[in-house]
């Protein structure tokens, strides 16, 4: 089963310096069919003018991954971490017990983020952050992880679930193909491009909700960019 998303039929609020689309029930956008998908909770498609960001605030219990799409993030938080996540590029932030931060947009152009939350397999912990580039040449043509809690991804950044946050670029025309365990859920959205997922066409920003599938493959209808979230039930 895939369910396609259009972007247009996203939930989401303009706030001048932020244009926020959520795939997902958040902040004042309730949706009861849109609650979540396995343990992925929040995929949020925000736009944030240049020289803005998200003043410092507090999470606790949740796995925070952000993607990059266009410029760039910079992060501080309360642990004395401070750092600058380009486009292609990864961070991560284990909520655990708390944590207070703030990303901000330092940039002269507008970024574009992905953020999505992931409900960690435990509560508490220590909280934690990271970020890693992940120059889009490694996964021109496949599928490479970015952030994982399952065991053989080593090279990812961590998370304290058992979930992938994949990325893929692909040319016009080319393939690539994901395995899914049967019972996972998959989630997957085209930064940019058109693509194909098992025959459904996606437009950039459209979301594919993903079950009960034991493979995928992703045809390029354009030059594309793509985000897939690979979470347990």
């Amino acid at each position: 089963m895939i369910e396609r998303r259009p972007f247009n039929s996203l939930g989401g609020a303009n706030h001048g310096w932020l244009d926020a689309k959520h795939h997902f029930s958040f902040a004042s956008y309730h949706d009861p069919a849109r609650m979540g998908w396995g343990a992925l909770r929040v995929w949020n498609d925000d736009t944030i003018a240049a020289n803005t960001g998200f003043p410092p605030h507090p999470h606790s219990d949740m796995e925070i991954i952000t993607y990059v799409r266009d410029g760039a993030i910079t992060h501080q938080d309360n642990l004395g971490n401070k750092g600058r996540t380009e486009a292609g590029d990864v961070q991560v932030m284990s909520a655990g017990t708390g944590i207070q931060h703030a990303e901000y947009n330092l940039e002269p152009d507008t970024t574009r983020i992905f953020q999505i939350w992931i409900i960690p397999d435990a509560r508490g912990g220590a909280p934690t952050w990271g970020s890693k580039p992940f120059p889009k040449g490694e996964r021109s043509g496949r599928f490479v992880t970015l952030a994982s809690g399952i065991a053989g991804d080593e090279d990812a950044l961590p998370i304290r679930a058992q979930a992938r946050v994949l990325g893929l670029t692909l040319a016009a025309g080319e393939s690539a193909e994901y395995s899914f365990d049967g019972t996972r859920f998959g989630y997957l959205v085209p930064a940019k491009g058109a693509i194909e997922v098992n025959g459904i066409r996606l437009e950039a920003r459209d979301g594919a909700a993903i079950r009960n599938e034991g493979a995928i493959t992703v045809k390029a209808l354009e030059d594309a960019e793509v985000v897939l979230v690979d979470s347990a039930p």
